[in-house]
């Protein structure tokens, strides 16, 4: 029987049952994969018959993460579509969507909306997800390109009457059935709605635009104020517009995420402007491969037959420079291949939603990796192994220094447990003794300082590691070793991670440790090494911040330390302080009228130097 997965995303998107013989049974949609999914994972007698028979056979379970409700909603009907599932054939209809339809059978064409895509002669817009917005995108259109929308019926009888309808007197009209417009202009109007339904709004925003300043200039303000309805009328109806995808697309979206060593490629296949399959491949990385060499490499995977090469290939921007890409495609397919970054439109709504399903999937990966105790017991041998421990290093202390330009020095030390953060031990360093870039210097300082406490603490508090990361490389090694052995505490596991290269130095090794790309070690390092540094930088600069608004506003006469942090209470920033005027300080009743004109002529003094960012250099 299928096990509930622990790695549900709480994000929309689309869940596939399949069998044991791999094929789909069931698709469905959810606002929360998590929260959708769990609904089946319970008791068979609170189930229904169908879900209870749907459980019974399922064997595996998947799913695709999108940005929006209504991109799941849109994603389930062309999965259900491709895929037949044969439950959903009785749990749910196989929805259809609108279009909306310019039939240009007869020389006055009309506009209508319509679930059914199959008249010659027809154009369709679409699909789009709901067809409320599309009613009222439409009404707001007919203000601006009046185009009939009457039956065929219906524009006879007036023709024959010669008189027209009640929508040509309110404007929503422009009147062919008693010839109050030509084919030619009527034409116009017809390429307008096509250009609106293209996504080509712009163009017409500038007509109706010009129309209106002409009309203005001549002073015919009627008619400059309906174009200026028109053109309200025309970004009212633009922001109703939801199309999906053109129909006709025949392409693939390829995307890539990374995350430390690893990396995903996600393939959306799109085929008729609908998302009819993915593709996942997960890749080890080695040094610092980028996007397009991520895709480079996965490239024979994605495409094991030519015939699965599609005539547009859609890819990141940073992707997209790789010419090699394009080449081998091309020559694979036989035939001309476009390998595109679109920078706007239907393909890059595609391509971010392909994006944000791999970011969904490496960070799946990533929280697979913690929470799976025999993956960490795993990383936990392949280090010791790798370093020559006796023991897998149960409990680990990662150091690592920040600073800006050798000022503000701090340090952080990140405690990881059975391959977890403990993040309750967790602790801060400010650097005291050590002057200027001295980075060394500053590690040996905060290592000696912790192994002070373990060697005073009589508690229990401060437990001992069974391994301690430097996060620097030979020279920092060396100085905390020269402390350990100055405090007589030569047991204590050391080990230094360089952090461009990731190698381990250990004491008395000449060669430096290699660890396997992809490995569970490897990838548990990364974590405790990067964990530090977030937790140095977010230290350093709160440190900072606070030293700049000390160094500024110390030196004004009269302004002590209570009134200095009442004053950053009332303006938020020494920024703010700085822009008040003299009447706005002078009128805090707490600050005497000479202490605001020495913060005033202090902070304005041109001989201030003004704030800069700096880097954090670590």
């Amino acid at each position: 029987m299928l096990s509930k997965p622990t790695d549900i995303p709480a994000s929309p998107g689309c869940y596939l049952y399949r069998n044991d013989a791999g094929q789909v049974i069931y698709v469905g949609k959810a606002k929360s994969l998590k929260n959708r999914i769990a609904n089946y994972f319970q008791r068979p007698e609170v189930l229904d018959q169908i879900t209870r028979a749907l459980m019974e056979e399922a064997t595996s379970l998947d799913w695709i993460v999108v940005k929006t409700e209504a991109d799941a909603l849109l994603l389930e009907n062309d999965l259900i579509k491709s895929y037949q599932p044969r439950y959903n054939l009785r749990l749910k209809d196989d929805k259809s969507y609108p279009y909306v339809a310019i039939d240009s059978r007869t020389p006055f064409p009309v506009a209508y909306l319509t679930r059914a895509r199959h008249a010659k002669g027809v154009r369709y817009f679409g699909p789009f997800i709901e067809v409320r917005p599309v009613r009222t995108m439409i009404d707001e259109l007919l203000q601006t390109f009046p185009l009939r929308s009457c039956s065929s019926s219906k524009f006879d009888l007036h023709q024959r009457l010669e008189r027209p309808c009640l929508l040509y007197d309110i404007k929503k009209c422009s009147g062919p059935c008693v010839g109050a417009i030509s084919e030619k202009e009527y034409g116009d109007l017809v390429q307008h709605w096509a250009r609106f339904f293209d996504g080509d709004v712009k163009p017409l925003r500038s007509i109706l635009n010009e129309r209106m300043t002409s009309a203005a200039e001549q002073r015919h303000y009627e008619a400059a104020a309906k174009f200026r309805d028109a053109v309200a009328a025309l970004e009212r109806a633009a922001a109703a517009q939801h199309v999906v995808l053109a129909e006709t697309e025949n392409l693939d979206v390829i995307a890539v995420a990374t995350h430390q060593s690893r990396a995903v490629t996600v393939r959306f296949r799109v085929r008729h402007g609908r998302i009819t399959g993915r593709s996942v491949h997960y890749v080890d990385r080695s040094m610092d491969e980028d996007e397009a060499q991520i895709v480079e490499a996965v490239l024979s995977d994605l495409y094991p037959e030519a015939v699965d090469i599609p005539p547009v290939v859609v890819v990141s921007d940073s992707t997209g420079r790789s010419s090699w890409i394009g080449a081998t495609l091309r020559q694979r397919r036989g035939r001309k291949v476009d390998v595109v970054s679109p920078s706007r439109g239907q393909r890059r709504r595609v391509l971010e939603t392909a994006e944000h399903d791999a970011r969904a999937l490496i960070e799946r990966d990533s929280l697979r990796r913690q929470a799976d105790h025999n993956v960490r017991s795993r990383a936990l041998r392949e280090l010791a192994d790798a370093l020559d421990l006796d023991t897998p290093p149960y409990r680990m202390e990662c150091f690592d220094m920040s600073h800006l330009q050798g000022t503000n020095y701090v340090g952080s030390m990140v405690v990881f447990e059975d391959g977890l953060p403990a993040k309750d031990q967790y602790r801060h360093f400010n650097v005291k003794e050590i002057l200027g870039n001295d980075d060394a210097g500053a590690m040996a300082e905060v290592v000696r300082r912790r192994l002070i406490r373990w060697r005073e603490d009589e508690s229990g508090r401060f437990r001992p590691s069974n391994l301690v990361i430097i996060d620097g490389g030979l020279p920092q090694l060396n100085a905390v070793l020269e402390i350990a052995r100055s405090l007589e505490m030569t047991s204590i596991e050391f080990v230094a991670l360089a952090k461009r290269e990731e190698l381990l130095y250990r004491p008395g090794r000449s060669e430096p440790v290699y660890l396997e790309r992809g490995s569970e070690a490897l990838y548990l390092v990364q974590r405790i090494r990067d964990e530090a540094h977030r937790f140095a930088i977010t230290f350093h600069r709160s440190k900072r911040g606070r030293s700049m608004i000390h160094s500024l506003l110390d030196d004004v006469e009269g302004l002590g330390p209570k009134r200095r942090d009442r004053l950053m209470e009332v303006f938020g920033s020494v920024s703010n302080i700085r822009s008040a005027s003299l009447e706005e300080l002078r009128a805090l009743s707490w600050l005497p009228d000479d202490v605001a004109q020495n913060i005033y002529d202090s902070l304005r003094a041109p001989s201030r130097p003004a704030l800069r960012r700096g880097r954090d250099d670590d």
